[in-house]
């Protein structure tokens, strides 16, 4: 049955496409004549986890929750700050206070305006122990005046450091000095959520018909498991420069088969399938791309009492780090531009300078010989030693599992048992910690090294491996409000190759299948933060 909210957007969404301008003939910049039809239809490996902007979690609930809702900033292609709704900012001169100006013509979905009040409270919301989020802590990240102590529940969420003093002027005061501050603002958890909306339907009301967003776009339709639609909102401030009508995301688990249907036509981009992409750039060159991207692929090793008794050593964590043969890993298996990762922090991060670790430079069969020779002297054979190593449901991350098994056995005598979940399992159960080694992916959620190098914060929600050392801590603390912290992102690398709570594999390329009239996906953007409404189909 429909309820009756969801024909009352039916009907604004209705009345508010007849009254506005259809498409141009052709891109009003470029002059491109565009194609019909303007329908992106891409693939996702696996059901987001929730698009509510202050639960969401993963990469591709990311993707639906920036088409879904706006923040105040926004990034372009090359991953610059660009207005939002808010059009403009001041900061003091110390950095710790930021004053956002929004524009006066935001608007949600259902109509109402969108205001500071909208930010205030979902900032609020973050941060409020009572909602649980998962990333709550990136309200700590942010450096927000008060966070600690309201998310300990010590404080009131009134008391946190974000005030509207009107309906479009929002306050941001920080605890210290943060020139990064607004590049935190294109990240999901700072965009803005109705509360009418949140007090109306509790959960429910992401659900289509329930949902109230501000972004480009509005959720039509979403079947779990299976497909999720959104369409073009009349209501966004700039739908008249918007041209993708709808955008569908389909769940095909199997990259191959996913390959498939793209090949037949019916996807617009899908991830090229492990090992495939060199002979799909020869045979297919207009639809093959690769470009780099701020993300890390690593093992995280569990460091708690709940852990195999042989990963409490150090030298047996070391061990297993430098038995990994990564040029193996992206040369022969991943074949696709990735990048063999000897840090936790992606080379590519912004003013970021690696350490000169002793592995970078060795040779492989160093490599192999002093991870023996470590093994040895924390007493072990390796026969003795078997692991559970747990990862998520794709065909991918099975097979580096399955190569990094063998590398281990076959060089150190360390057995492996692997464990696939599906994702909200997985994610229980590394949240949980139960298991020995766990697979993980990371990218910035901004362009600095602190995106990656909190998370081996002994208090950080996703430090997983449950790894503190207070030398660390203490640097990510003092780099919070340094006028330049790359020393401290450098020395911090050095102490995670000296304890290795994680095992850095590789960083990642954007490879995919794209059709080739799909036009302005940022490939420069190295954050990947791209936005439908940018996107265009150009005529054959």
């Amino acid at each position: 049955m429909t309820s009756n909210r969801a024909l009352a957007l039916s009907s604004v969404l209705s009345m508010a496409l007849l009254a506005s301008p259809s498409i141009a003939d052709v891109h009003p910049i470029t002059n491109e004549e565009l194609a019909d039809e303007q329908v992106f239809i891409y693939r996702v490996g696996d059901e987001f986890a929730s698009i509510d902007p202050q639960l969401a979690e993963d990469v591709q609930g990311g993707e639906f929750i920036r088409d879904l809702f706006e923040g105040l900033m926004n990034q372009d292609a090359d991953g610059n700050l660009v207005p939002g709704v808010a059009t403009h900012f001041e900061a003091s001169a110390d950095n710790t206070v930021y004053t956002f100006q929004l524009r006066d013509n935001a608007k949600w979905s259902d109509g109402k305006p969108v205001t500071a009040h909208d930010f205030e409270y979902s900032w609020k919301r973050l941060a409020d122990p009572n909602t649980a989020s998962p990333y709550s802590w990136f309200a700590k990240e942010m450096g927000l005046k008060n966070v600690k102590a309201v998310m300990a529940g010590d404080m009131d969420p009134s008391e946190l450091g974000v005030k509207a003093l009107d309906d479009h002027t929002l306050e941001v005061r920080l605890e210290n000095s943060m020139g990064h501050f607004p590049l935190m603002t294109t990240s999901e958890p700072t965009f803005p959520s109705p509360k009418w909306a949140i007090d109306a339907h509790g959960s429910d009301w992401t659900k289509p018909g329930n949902i109230v967003s501000n972004g480009a776009y509005v959720l039509t339709e979403h079947v779990p498991q299976e497909k999720s639609v959104r369409e073009r909102n009349p209501l966004y401030w700039n739908d008249q420069n918007t041209i993708l009508e709808r955008v569908e995301a389909l769940v095909i688990s199997d990259d191959n088969g996913a390959l498939t249907r793209y090949l037949a036509g019916e996807l617009d981009r899908t991830e090229v399938p492990t090992g495939q992409y060199n002979a799909l750039s020869k045979k297919h060159p207009d639809d093959a791309v690769s470009f780099p991207r701020l993300c890390a692929y690593y093992y995280f090793i569990n460091m708690t009492e709940n852990t195999h008794p042989a990963l409490l050593d150090p030298r047996v964590r070391e061990a297993l780090y430098l038995a990994i043969d990564r040029e193996v890993i992206t040369n022969a298996i991943l074949q696709g531009g990735e990048f063999p990762a000897y840090t936790f922090t992606p080379e590519a991060t912004a003013n970021f300078v690696g350490p000169d670790t002793p592995a970078r430079s060795m040779t492989q069969a160093e490599r192999d010989a002093r991870a023996t020779a470590l093994l040895a002297e924390a007493g072990y054979t390796g026969e003795e030693i078997e692991l559970d190593l747990l990862y998520n449901t794709s065909e991918a991350h099975k097979k580096i599992a399955i190569i990094v098994s063998q590398m281990w056995k076959q060089k150190l005598g360390v057995g492996t048992v692997l464990q696939n979940m599906e994702w909200k399992t997985f994610l229980e159960a590394r949240s949980n910690q139960e298991f020995d080694i766990g697979r993980a992916g990371w990218c910035g959620p901004y362009n600095l090294a602190s995106s990656f190098l909190d998370l081996m914060s002994s208090t950080h929600a996703y430090n997983d491996a449950g790894y503190a050392n207070p030398e660390v801590d203490a640097l990510l603390e003092k780099a919070k409000t340094s006028p330049d912290p790359s020393a401290s992102f450098t020395r911090i690398e050095e102490i995670l190759a000296t304890d290795f709570p994680i095992i850095p594999i590789y960083h990642y390329a954007g490879v995919y299948m794209m059709n080739d009239d799909l036009r302005n996906w940022p490939v420069g953007n190295v954050e990947q933060k791209w936005y439908s409404r940018e996107l265009y189909f150009a005529a054959d």
